[in-house]
C-alpha cells in the first residue's frame, strides 16, 4: 500500500515576519508618544512631605468617624457653622471628614449645611503621590 503524496493544496506555514514588524513598529510608536510631555527641569527638587503632621485647614468644619462636627476646636451642628460664618455674599464651607465616616453620613451632613444656607460646600481630603 502506497501513501497518498502531499497533495499541492496543503496550508503554507504564515510568515510570522509580518507580525513580528507590526509589533516592532507599534513599540517605536509607543516609545516616541510616551515621550511627549516636556519632562521637569532638571534642576527642580520637588518638596517633600512625608513626615509631616496634618492639619485641618482654617475654619474647615471636621467630622469625626462617629459623625461629631467640630468648627474652630468647639463642638457644633451645621446650623451652628452656618450662623457662625457670618453675612458673607457667598458662604462656603469646607468640611474635613474623617476616613472612617461613612459616606452617607457625611452626604447627609453636606445636604444640611447646603439647607441651612451655605452655597457652596467643600470637601477636603488628602492626595497622594504613590
Amino acid at each position: 500500500m502506497r501513501l497518498a503524496a502531499a497533495s499541492s493544496g496543503s496550508k503554507k506555514a504564515e510568515p510570522t515576519i509580518a507580525l513580528i514588524n507590526i509589533v516592532f513598529l507599534m513599540l517605536i510608536f509607543f516609545l516616541i508618544a510616551g515621550t511627549l510631555a516636556p519632562p521637569l527641569d532638571s534642576d527642580l527638587s520637588l518638596v517633600r512631605t512625608a513626615g509631616l503632621e496634618g492639619r485641618e485647614p482654617p475654619d474647615a468644619a471636621v467630622i469625626h468617624a462617629d459623625g461629631t462636627i467640630t468648627w474652630r476646636g468647639e463642638a457644633t451642628d451645621p446650623a451652628g457653622i452656618v450662623a457662625q460664618l457670618g453675612q458673607d455674599e457667598e458662604p462656603a464651607i469646607r468640611i474635613v471628614p474623617d476616613r472612617a465616616l461613612a459616606a452617607t453620613k457625611l452626604i447627609e451632613i453636606a445636604e444640611d449645611l447646603r439647607r441651612e444656607g451655605a452655597q457652596r460646600v467643600f470637601i477636603v481630603t488628602e492626595r497622594g503621590l504613590e
